[in-house]
C-alpha cells in the first residue's frame, strides 16, 4: 500500500496534537497514535516510553489489513473498529479514514465504550484535519504548476 504523498506542517502537527489530547484527557487513555494504512506512525501522544511505538504501529496496520480480508470473506466492505482485550492492557483501533487509523491503548480506568464514543468524535476531526491539509498541498501544486511547470521540469528532461 502506498504511504502518504502529503506532508504535514508544524501548524497541523499541532492542531493534530490538540485534537489527540483531548481525546486522552476525555478517555483516559495511556497513548493514542495516528498510523498511515502502511504502518508508518504519524502522531503519537501520551505514555509511550516503555513502549515500542514503531512496532506497534506496523503491526496495528498488518492486523488491519488481515481483518479487512475477513470482512471481504464474509461479504462485509471493511470493518472499521478492531478490539483487542488482554488482563489489564486494551487496545482499540479504528479507521480514521481510506488511508488512516487511530489506535488507543488503555487499561481497566476507563471503558471501550467512553473509548469509542470519544474516538468517532476524533476520527471525524482528523479526517477533517487531513482532507485541509491535502486540498491545500493540491492547490500549492497546481499554482507552482502554472507559476512554471515547463522551467522547473525543463532541467530533468532527457536531452
Amino acid at each position: 500500500m502506498a504511504g502518504c504523498n502529503w506532508v504535514l506542517f508544524e501548524e497541523d502537527i499541532e492542531r493534530l496534537n490538540a485534537t489527540l489530547d483531548v481525546f486522552l484527557n476525555e478517555t483516559d487513555a495511556q497513548c493514542v497514535l495516528v498510523i498511515d494504512k502502511g504502518g508508518h506512525l504519524i502522531a503519537v501522544r501520551g505514555l509511550t516510553d516503555s513502549m515500542d511505538t514503531a512496532s506497534l504501529s506496523a503491526l496495528a496496520a498488518g492486523a488491519f489489513a488481515s481483518t479487512r480480508e475477513i470482512a471481504r470473506l464474509i461479504g462485509e466492505p471493511e470493518f472499521s473498529v478492531l478490539f483487542h482485550q488482554g488482563r489489564r492492557e486494551h487496545i482499540h483501533v479504528s479507521l480514521i479514514d481510506g488511508d488512516t487509523l487511530l489506535m488507543a491503548i488503555f487499561d481497566d480506568q476507563t471503558t471501550i465504550g467512553i473509548i469509542r464514543l470519544y474516538a468517532k468524535d476524533t476520527e471525524e476531526e482528523i479526517a477533517r484535519l487531513f482532507v485541509e491539509v491535502k486540498r491545500q498541498r493540491q492547490r500549492g501544486a497546481t499554482v507552482l504548476k502554472e507559476l512554471g511547470g515547463a522551467r522547473v521540469d525543463a532541467p530533468f528532461r532527457p536531452a
